[in-house]
């Protein structure tokens, strides 16, 4: 999705509205859903991109990031503030911005105040090793797969520490001696009796600086790639539930651990099952003689056929319970039950024998069957 214009996957203006970006998702999904065109690859990859690009233009804040960062904005673990200080500081230092002391002493542009006291107090500041950001993408399933649980392969744009500036973002040969601690790497906070060093927060304790942004990365001090993932959706999810997949997010900066991937399950709908919280509803036809006399039928469950008894008498549309074939509660062990919802079919042929059988029945009923209907 990263060379396609995501309003023209929509078929939308950049001004729309959100109102009309959701008029022209769903009537495209409409058109392209697989349960719609079943088999049709061309209608299922069509299908994900209009998801994907709801997903990002539909959302508010997503929108916001994409207009004005683009696809780059929409990567794993992109920090659009970070990108934003990012270009700033550059712009700065191509300006060949100085340090300027406070008058009466003190420190310049790069040591704030938050920035001076944060090593004293415990703060982490800016420098040293900082872990990635987390990512998130969303992956659809079927509802048998959200009761059995499945592996599932996705495809991921992830970041990793640049190899030409090691994760600097900086140009190594423009590098020169930090102004703001002199090349030493530390600055002194406080004066008199009691005096306090911490890392200096231009470079990172390194002691030297760069007036140019590495070109492989353009400051970020990241690279992206794609990347194929073989994950594990476990049983008992639903739609907006959460998956961690640890480690697999954004690059950490100065060797700091990398970020974890979410996967924010979407569950497609069954054409027989219906799930409500962890219970499951499957309506099975039944003969006019198996309502009347019982029987003992087969029916399909999420774990195979079982073997159910249908009492004499039975009516259309009565319920019966098969307990512990539900879905698996995503944490513990209780398990929801599966209801059996019986649906009495009349036959459709059998000649004059079958309709005489059928006066004869309707003669029994006492009275009106519908006398206690009302509204």
């Amino acid at each position: 999705m990263a060379d396609k214009d995501l309003y023209a996957v929509l078929g939308v203006v950049r001004t729309a509205t959100a109102e009309d970006i959701k008029k022209a998702y769903r009537k495209l999904a409409r058109r392209y859903h697989p349960d719609v065109n079943p088999g049709n690859k061309a209608a299922e990859e069509r299908f994900k991109d209009i998801s994907f690009a709801y997903d990002v233009l539909g959302d508010a804040e997503k929108r916001k990031t994409y207009d004005e960062f683009g696809a780059d904005g929409l990567r794993a673990g992109f920090d659009a503030a970070r990108a934003r200080a990012a270009q700033q500081e550059w712009a700065d230092r191509a300006r060949g911005y100085e340090q300027t002391e406070f008058p009466g002493g003190g420190f310049g542009r790069y040591t704030a105040f938050e920035d001076l006291f944060g090593d004293v107090f415990g703060g982490a500041g800016r420098a040293g090793p900082q872990p990635g950001a987390d990512a998130e993408t969303t992956v659809e399933i079927g509802l048998l797969d959200a009761i059995r649980g499945v592996s599932t392969e996705i495809a991921i744009e992830r970041t990793d520490p640049c190899a030409t500036c090691a994760g600097t973002g900086s140009d190594r040969g423009s590098e020169t001696a930090c102004s703001d601690c002199q090349g030493r790497g530390r600055m002194q906070v406080g004066r008199g009796p009691v005096a306090f060093s911490r890392t200096c927060p231009r470079c990172g304790g390194r002691g030297r600086v760069a007036v140019r942004a590495c070109t492989t990365c353009g400051g970020r001090g990241q690279t992206a790639h794609r990347e194929r993932l073989s994950v594990r959706v476990p049983r008992g999810v639903d739609t907006g539930s959460r998956v961690r997949v640890a480690g697999k997010g954004s690059a950490g900066t100065a060797g700091g651990p990398p970020g974890d991937l979410y996967l924010v399950v979407r569950v497609r709908p069954h054409p027989l099952l219906e799930r409500r919280d962890n219970d499951l509803y499957l309506d099975v036809p039944v003969t006019l003689g198996e309502a009347v006399f019982g029987a003992t039928i087969t029916v399909p469950t999420p774990d195979g056929e079982v073997r159910v008894k249908v009492p004499a008498g039975s009516q259309s549309g009565r319920h019966l319970r098969v307990r512990g074939h539900g879905v698996p509660a995503l944490k513990g062990t209780v398990r929801g039950d599966l209801y059996l919802r019986l649906m009495v079919q009349v036959p459709a042929e059998g000649g004059e024998a079958v309709r005489d059988a059928i006066r004869i029945v309707d003669a029994a009923y006492a009275g009106d069957p519908r006398r206690d209907l009302r509204l």
